[in-house]
């Protein structure tokens, strides 16, 4: 059932992704490995947490994205750490990776940075800004998703209220960009940002409405993941600064795309893998890591900021 709901959710094209699906799915097959066979009884919760290890490493075609993905996870979940389940989400990346390599895969392709910057205060200024906005909204984003996760309407006016939301995004993406970039988590988007000449206001705007179109899938009950959207929202975000600090755009994009995980998703560690497994020139990696610091903290203080103005317009309501 899970894996239609994907089908029906990313395959008619609403702006969200098919890793924590896919994460879902693969801990569903480790437990039940665990449950069918006594012999691994007490390795259920290994098991479970490889076959999630495994199937985002599949998709991403990065061993230890998959593995500190569930770690991160883990923790937030105060899910205790053990020898076994650490050797578990390793064993997990591994072999979700063995697979991708085997069967030659390209389902979440990434931007790999090919030019490193060539001055150093440019490169400074960009991971400054690039950190703090990308991860700015990208966080803002992930309390909105939140928020509209937590709402308890009736399915169907969700379902509704969604799903105009999205068709009018949609239509006002593809007027300002191309109606490609309006649907599927986010890859139609960076292609057009990589090929079509445009200004740093379109960039911002269609990474804004990018952000609100994942929203409003999740506020219509969408089955999908939030790591390609936020991939694809910090992306357009470190474009917009790439003419002001000349720095290559692919740069700007794998950089934001970094910092988008890191402050919208909150998986620094995981940024961290996606950055050293995509590769590109050394300072080009420097710079982006340093982006993911800058945007785990915008992001941690915009849903603090976000969190508490929430906190006091509901006091000011009651």
């Amino acid at each position: 059932m899970r894996a239609l709901a994907i089908l029906s959710t990313v395959g008619l094209g609403a702006p969200m992704g098919t890793e924590s699906p896919a994460a879902h799915i693969g801990v569903a097959t480790g437990t039940w490995l665990g449950s069918i066979n006594p012999a691994l009884g007490q390795l259920v919760r290994p098991l479970a947490i490889g076959g999630g290890a495994a199937s985002v490493s599949a998709l991403m075609g990065i061993p230890l994205v998959g593995s500190f993905f569930m770690f991160e996870l883990s923790q937030r979940r105060q899910v205790p750490i053990t020898p076994e389940r650490v050797a578990a989400m390793l064993a997990g990346g591994l072999v979700g990776w063995g697979v991708n390599a085997a069967f030659k895969l390209q389902l979440i392709q990434l931007v790999v940075p090919q030019v490193a910057p060539t001055d150093f205060w440019d490169a400074v200024g960009a991971t400054l800004l690039i950190g703090a906005i990308a991860g700015m909204i990208t966080a803002l984003t992930g309390e909105a998703i939140y928020w509209a996760r937590g709402l308890r309407n009736k399915p169907a006016t969700r379902l509704l209220i969604g799903g105009l939301m999205m068709l009018l995004l949609a239509i006002v993406i593809g007027r300002v960009a191309t109606p490609a970039a309006a649907f599927g988590p986010g890859r139609a988007a960076i292609d057009w940002a990589e090929n079509i000449e445009t200004t740093p206001y379109h960039l911002l705007a269609v990474a804004l409405l990018r952000a609100a179109a994942t929203t409003a899938a999740v506020l219509a009950g969408g089955c999908g993941g939030v790591f390609v959207p936020f991939l694809a929202i910090g992306d357009l975000s470190g474009r917009v600064f790439a003419t002001t600090f000349e720095i290559p755009g692919d740069l700007a994009g794998a950089a934001g795309a970094a910092a988008g995980i890191a402050g919208g998703y909150r998986l620094p560690l995981t940024a961290v893998a996606m950055v050293l497994g995509v590769g590109g020139p050394g300072a080009a990696q420097l710079t982006c890591l340093a982006t993911v610091v800058v945007a785990a903290l915008s992001g941690l203080v915009a849903a603090r900021a976000a969190n508490q103005l929430s906190s006091s317009l509901r006091a000011m309501i009651r």
